[in-house]
């Protein structure tokens, strides 16, 4: 078992790769590392894609009913208007997931967030270990080289050895 050195540690997992789910768990792993807490994120499964090169997340609406949707772009009030679409346009309009996408990332840019790549890159200079489960590498054909620099790659026992001293344990 690793022993923590006296600072607070915090397990987090990541399982889902879309643009909405690729920001908790980096936000939450680059804020704890500021606040000097010890911090390793396991990503298994669909959040295994966020480790690699290339990142492509996209948001998929019409698994959240309940996603604001307002124009980044346009006058003010054009701004202000929440466009509620039903899940039957959102799950079958050609192009929609690009769409929301494209204004979700745009809406990003214009608050000023970072990208996911910039927080991910963040985590890294902070010391966060970044572990890629081997299971979900071998399930979905990954290899090491398909990874950022910096990322160990490691089962769930790896895992649960940092996680069973960790103060705070999410599953985000």
């Amino acid at each position: 078992m690793t022993e923590s050195n006296g600072e607070k540690r915090m397990a987090l997992i990541a399982s889902k790769g879309t643009l909405d789910w690729a920001y908790p768990p980096f936000i939450l792993a680059s804020t704890a590392a500021a606040m000097e807490m010890e911090v390793g994120i396991f990503f298994t499964f669909y959040g295994l894609t966020l480790l690699t090169k290339d990142i492509k997340p996209k948001v998929a609406p019409h698994t959240n009913p309940a996603m604001p949707m307002k124009m980044p772009f346009g006058p003010e009030g054009f701004q202000q208007i929440e466009w509620s679409m039903p899940n039957v346009l959102m799950g079958n309009i050609p192009g929609f997931e690009t769409m929301a996408t494209s204004l979700m990332k745009q809406t990003f840019k214009n608050k000023g967030v970072a990208t996911i790549e910039e927080l991910r890159d963040i985590c890294l200079e902070s010391g966060v270990k970044l572990i890629g489960c081997q299971m979900t590498m071998d399930v979905f054909g990954f290899n090491k080289n398909d990874f950022v620099d910096g990322v160990d790659i490691g089962g769930a026992a790896t895992f649960l050895e940092f996680a069973a001293d960790a103060d705070i344990q999410l599953f985000v």
